[in-house]
């Protein structure tokens, strides 16, 4: 199968199912999963499907209710969102900062802005500024590996004294959210 068809193929099954795991797209195809993602590029780049936890789902953005993280599909209740605001001004929510440090990746060169929340004040701060709390013995149920974000590097060391963890400036929370999430066919979302 050509990959033109490859990709008519996945839009029906998207169409129908609404989104599909990158693992399931490779079997179904009877294709490498590197191949899924080579197939699936130009269709990310055109906006006509977006990466989600794990796999993809459809496009546009608007059809995402506003109370939904984009990343995870999971209704959005938590206290510490992020939010990325790309090159075109659209603006994704995300339900935490585990969410918005994945979701940054995969669209880096289209950000203009990423913010969130300082977990202790409530603050709205650059998430590129911020300090990022990992593996804290601290459940917030929300996804896994749990993120916390603090403006403050005293405050991020007095809560890791407190609950454990690992303090991280923003490069290394993403580096380090990925190294976690590799081999996971999702974000442990609690749905």
């Amino acid at each position: 199968m050509l990959p033109i068809e490859r990709r008519q193929q996945l839009l029906k099954w998207l169409d129908d199912e609404g989104s599909l795991a990158i693992s399931e797209i490779s079997s179904r195809l009877q294709v490498s999963e590197m191949t899924v993602y080579r197939d699936i590029k130009p269709l990310i780049q055109e906006e006509v499907i977006i990466k989600t936890s794990g796999g993809i789902s459809l496009a546009p953005i608007s059809k995402v209710s506003p109370n939904t993280c984009i990343y995870c599909l999971k209704e959005m209740n938590s206290r510490h969102p992020v939010q990325i605001i790309t090159h075109d001004l659209k603006v994704e929510q995300l339900c935490c900062p585990h969410c918005g440090l994945l979701r940054y990746k995969d669209i880096e060169q289209h950000v203009s802005q990423i913010i969130c929340r300082d977990f202790l004040q409530n603050s709205t701060i650059s998430a590129k500024m911020a300090y990022y709390l990992m593996d804290a013995d601290f459940n917030l149920n929300c996804c896994q590996p749990q993120v916390l974000t603090f403006e403050s590097s005293k405050q991020a060391e007095q809560f890791q004294k407190g609950f454990g963890g690992v303090v991280l400036r923003f490069e290394e929370a993403i580096e380090e959210i990925q190294k976690k999430m590799n081999g996971f066919t999702g974000c442990s979302c609690e749905k």
